[in-house]
């Protein structure tokens, strides 16, 4: 499975602009800058995608980690929060911050949080990332 998407960069650094496309059409020309990224103007950014891409990885593979030990979640909602951070003359994304608060019946502390762990260690998004990943997981 090969999954694409596309950056388009007009002008230089800090006044240029660019336009995000997936082969899904999901994305399609959608905005990026300097001010989408660092400024928080409308348009998306590579962190928050990264952070999205994180949140549904992490989600889904529990889903399944949950399917497989035999729980239905009634609802699994997470949050990523994707640290980027000045290094040397550029940047680095340092951390990514998962927070879950799930709701799954019948399913107690001990073994929600074997079966977090193990979605957060082998989900794809985290094994790519070489940031500090932490986990608030929270059964509600």
């Amino acid at each position: 499975m090969i999954r694409k998407a596309k950056a388009v960069w007009r002008g230089t650094g800090r006044a240029g602009n660019g336009a995000l496309s997936s082969d899904s059409g999901v994305l399609a020309d959608t905005p990026y800058s300097f001010r989408t990224r660092f400024e928080n103007e409308k348009g998306t950014n590579p962190e928050e995608l990264i952070a999205a891409a994180h949140a549904g990885c992490f989600t889904m593979a529990l889903a399944f980690g949950l399917q497989a030990a035999g729980f239905t979640p009634d609802e699994l909602s997470t949050e990523a929060a994707v640290t980027l951070e000045p290094e040397g003359q550029g940047f680095r994304i340092s951390r990514s911050a998962l927070t879950l608060r799930a709701k799954v019946p019948n399913l107690d502390a001990a073994k929600f949080a074997e079966l977090t762990g193990a979605a957060e260690k082998n989900c794809p998004v985290s094994k790519v990332l070489k940031a500090e990943i932490t986990l608030d997981a929270k059964l509600v």
